[in-house]
Parts: C-alpha cells; structure tokens; sequence
C-alpha cells in the first residue's frame, strides 16, 4: 500500500541517492585513464591564446556573415581536433582561440583558409618537362633526388576491378615532386601551421588597402593567363615569387587563372594550369600511416561528382603531374600513372600531426575569409589562481556564515542542511571529473562563480522547507506530522523557484559567449542537482529527524519557540471569541 500524501519511506530515498553517488565514483575512479580531478579552464591552469585577424582581399572590412561562418568553422575544427576546453570569440574583425594547455602550434593551424583546388602541372613548351623549378637547387655532388610523393587509391576504398587495380609491389608506384637530398626529417613542411604563421609576421604594421594592393599585383604577375606560353611572362611571374616570404595570394588566387607558386616547403616553385576539381567536392577527409608508402597520408573521399570528375581527368591525364594546392601553395604534385577512382591520397612529407591537421581542417571546410595570426601567447594561471583562491575565500566564508544561521536558527535542522550541502557537493565533484573526460568540459572562474551562487539557490529551497514546517507546527501540529503536509506545498514553491532559476540559466547559456556561457552552464547543473539533494537527501532526513523521540524534542529541533508562540496565538484568539460572544 502506498504511503499517504506527504508520507514516504526514507531509507529508500536515502539508499536512492547513495547508489547514484556510488556509481558516479565508481565511473570516477574506475573508468578512463585521466586523474580523479575536474578540467580546469585556461585561467586556472594557464594555456595558449590565438589571435587571428580577418583579411579581404578587396581590402574592405569583412561582413558580419563572413566572420560568424569563418567562427562557426573554426569552432568544429577546434572540436575535431582534440583540443579541450576550446573558446571561439569574435572581436571586431579579429576571432581569439583560447584553449587550456600548450597547444599553441594546434590553435595557430585552426586558422589555415583551407581552400583546396587540384591543378595540372604545365609542361616547358620547348622541352617538355614540368615547369617545376627547384628554389636552391642541389650541388652538383649531391646524390640523384628521391621521388617522395604519390597520388593513388587509397587503402580498402580502393577500386578492385576493372581499369583502376589496386597498387600493388609488382605495379609501377606513381612518381612525385623530387626533393633535395640534402632535406631531412627535420625540414619538413608544416602543412598548415608553417604558412599562418608566415603571414603573421610579414604582414604586420600593413593596413588592408596595402594588403589588397600586394595581392592585386601578385595576381597580376603570378596569375598571367600567359605563363604557360610566353616566356618573359614566366620569367616575370618567377623573379616576382620568393618562397622564402608569405605569399600575399594565401587563400586568394584565381582558380579560373594558372598559378605560379612555391610548395609548402619553400623548395620548389611550380607553374600550375586553372584547377580542374575544387576542395568542396570532398566529402571527407582522414589521417592515416599508409604501411606500403611507409609514410602519413590524408586520404580523401569524394562527393559523386568529384569523383566522376577525378576519375574521368586521372584517366586522360596517365604520365602527367596534378598539384594538390592548399592555399595556393603545392602539397603534393604526384605523376599520375592510372586512373583513379573512389579515395585517394595525398602523400608528401607529412608527420603525425601535420596530417591530421590537414585532414582536419579539409573536413570542416574552407573559410570564408583569409586570416593572419596577428598574436599567439601563453597565458600564465597566476593571476587566475589568485583569483580561484579569493573566490574560494569568498565562498567558504558564505558558507560559514549560512551553516552557522542554520545551525543557530534550526538547530538539528541545521545539521540536516549540512548534511545536504555535503552530498551536493560530492555529487557535483563527480559531475565535473566525468564531464570533464566525456564531454571536455573545463572549469574555469566563471564555473567557480556559479557553483557559489548555487549555494544559495540549495540554501534557498532549505529555507522555503523549514519555513512552511514552522507554519504547519504554530497551527498547533506536532514535528512528526507537520512535516508531510510542509513538504506537499514546499515542493510546488521549490519546483517553481528552481525551474526560473533554470529557465534563467539555459536563456544565458543559448546567448552569451565566453566565461558567461560558463556560469551559465554551472548555475543550471547546480539547480538540478539541487533538485535531486532536497527530493533525496534532505526530505527523508528531516522525515527520520521528525520520526526519533530525541530530535524532535522541542530543545533540539528547534521549534519550541514555534510551539510556544503557536498556543498563544490560539490562545489568544479563543479569547477574543469569547469575548465577542
């Protein structure tokens, strides 16, 4: 039979809450490989932060539309990359990426435009070889270059059948672009830090009218529909085009117009022809260690019509070289010796990270805008500290100050609400540990904020409890059953209270930016497991209170003033009846 209105099982509630708590530790202590300690945001633990400043190539300011889809962008890369407790804010024409930890070369790749375009290499009219001219060519004792890259299906996407067999040791492997053999390991291009970080430091000081007239005249030299044909116009366009320096065509080129370009390493300068397939026809992008190459490769998936498209230039072009160009510099340029259809790769001199960086930012798309890396620091967590501590300083003295209100006005009462404060605050140190490993979450200042606030909201649904047990016990009920029919119209007021408090904080959460979005996200987790402490914990505690002879003596509970003043009043007003009557 169930309990009447008000009336509940205690020990269910309370063994209820136990086993939740039980399981949350044992997630903490017994599931993933991190420590048992919540994230912390870059204002505790220090970190890095990216500055990037939007470049247009007209010069003019960038459109709001622009600038809200390059952040959109930006903000999936950082997620895709693995970096936690990510932060994507715009600042005028300016977006800052501030992350906890040292990942400074990570963030500063986030910003690469990413504008993918697949280009034929154009042959010399008179010799017919490749216009593929090395910068700082090999002294004439060096040993004959090595062929590094290659264009080829990729893996198990591989076509099996008809004009397109998988690679294999007895089949020609596709040539590529030759690299010095005095480069190592430790020259190797960047593929996407290396060119933003360039940019940043040639284009300081320079105001947008200069930018967009150094991109004008580039393309004017670098883009001569003439380059292919007219000596003198390749003459100019290669004496223009120094690989040493950041190319003010990053992201900019014209891809209906040939390119003459460097490669990512600043090795060779290519003459490349209008591109043939663009980057948005990729559907996907993935990183990977090709164990027959012996080397890391992106391999690419592409939409049906790029596909169609990649298949149907790789069959008429067998012999020829296509450049795979990232912001109008050469990734790879590998000689086609097939026809390829369904994935491919994009070898080169890729490390672990590079790849991954190119797969990443190939799979969020391009941006909109062109961006320069205007600062990139690390943030120290000094300062945030200090402020953790004075914060906390701040909190541990509200909290005092509450317990010994409640202690001096409840009495047991008082012990039960910390008892309450405890649970809930072991409850949401396992929140934030799990939230942390699952979801990334890091805390920060504006967390430590919310979670003091919150205090009060706990503090806050005690009172409205306590308060409406006070009123049922001064119409002259005992503790024992003024207690259910308190909790029956306490619950309405403390649902209604913690719902606008709710309410409040997901409408803060869905429009704000930054560390507000932080205290909102703390302050709403707070209330509901307020609700979950007051419905579990604290209601069947003061039921077992209201049920044992000790602690509902008056002395103890501290309602005999309440009982007190109770009689009076009746007492009173049976008087004042009488009189009337």
């Amino acid at each position: 039979m169930a309990p009447p209105a008000g009336q509940i099982r205690p020990v269910r509630y309370l063994g209820v809450f136990a086993f939740i708590l039980v399981v949350l530790y044992a997630l903490v202590f017994f599931t993933g490989s991190g420590s048992p300690t919540p994230k912390l945001g870059i204002d505790l633990q220090g970190g890095t932060r990216v500055t990037l400043t939007a470049v247009s190539p007209d010069g003019k300011p960038p459109s709001k539309d622009s600038l809200a889809l390059a952040q959109k962008i930006i903000t999936d890369r950082v997620n895709g990359s693995g970096v936690t407790g990510p932060e994507v804010i715009q600042d005028g024409n300016n977006l800052v990426i501030t992350a906890p930890g040292n990942d400074s070369d990570q963030l500063k790749s986030l910003g690469q435009a990413a504008v993918l375009r697949f280009r034929p290499v154009l042959n010399d009219p008179q010799s017919g070889s490749p216009l593929q001219i090395p910068v700082n060519p090999p002294a004439p004792t060096s040993t004959t270059p090595k062929p590094s890259d290659s264009a080829k299906p990729s893996g198990s996407n591989a076509p099996t059948s008809g004009s397109t067999p998988p690679p294999s040791s007895s089949s020609p492997k596709p040539q590529g672009a030759p690299v010095p053999a005095a480069q190592t390991s430790t020259t190797a291009p960047s593929s996407t830090a290396a060119s933003t970080t360039a940019a940043s430091s040639g284009n300081e000081g320079e105001d947008a009218a200069q930018q967009a007239k150094k991109i004008a005249d580039a393309k004017a030299l670098r883009q001569n529909p003439n380059v292919g044909t007219d000596p003198n116009a390749l003459k100019a366009a290669l004496d223009s085009l120094n690989c040493g320096k950041p190319d003010p065509l990053k992201g900019y080129d014209d891809p209906a117009k040939p390119l003459v370009t460097c490669d990512q390493s600043g090795q060779y300068k290519y003459v490349l022809g209008p591109k043939f397939l663009d980057g948005a026809q990729i559907q996907n992008a993935q990183s990977g260690f090709d164990q027959q190459q012996a080397q890391w490769v992106v391999s690419l998936n592409f939409k049906p019509d790029g596909a169609a498209t990649w298949g149907d230039y790789t069959g008429k072009h067998v012999g020829e070289q296509a450049a795979f160009v990232l912001d109008s510099q050469v990734v790879s340029a590998p000689k086609i010796n097939q026809k390829i259809l369904g994935a491919t790769q994009i070898s080169g001199q890729f490390t672990q990270q590079t790849a991954k960086d190119l797969a990443n930012v190939l799979s969020f798309g391009s941006l909109p805008l062109s961006f320069n890396n205007s600062e990139s620091q690390t943030v120290s967590a000094t300062l945030g500290l200090s402020s953790l501590e004075a914060g906390l300083l701040a909190g541990g003295i509200g909290l005092l100050l509450v317990i010994i209100y409640c202690l001096f006005y409840y009495r047991a009462l008082g012990v039960l609400t910390l008892l309450s404060l405890v649970c809930s605050g072991a409850m949401v140190y396992a929140v934030l540990v799990l939230l942390g490993r699952w979801m990334g979450y890091s805390l920060d200042l504006a967390g430590v904020a919310g979670f003091i606030i919150a205090i009060g909201i706990t503090a806050d649904s005690f009172v409205v409890f306590f308060e409406r047990m006070k009123d049922e016990v001064r119409e002259g009920r005992t503790f024992r059953s003024a207690v259910p029919r308190a909790w029956v119209r306490a619950r309405r007021t403390i649902l209604s209270a913690d719902a606008v408090s709710f309410l409040a904080a997901a409408v803060l959460y869905a429009l704000a930016v930054g560390g507000v979005k932080g205290f909102a996200f703390t302050t709403g987790m707070s209330t509901l497991l307020d609700l979950v402490v007051v419905f579990l914990v604290t209601h069947p505690l003061v039921v077992l209170a209201s049920r044992s002879k000790t602690l509902s003596k008056p002395a103890f509970s501290g309602l005999g003033a309440v009982q007190k003043a109770g009689v009076e009043m009746r007492s009173a007003a049976a008087a004042t009846a009488a009189k009337e009557a």
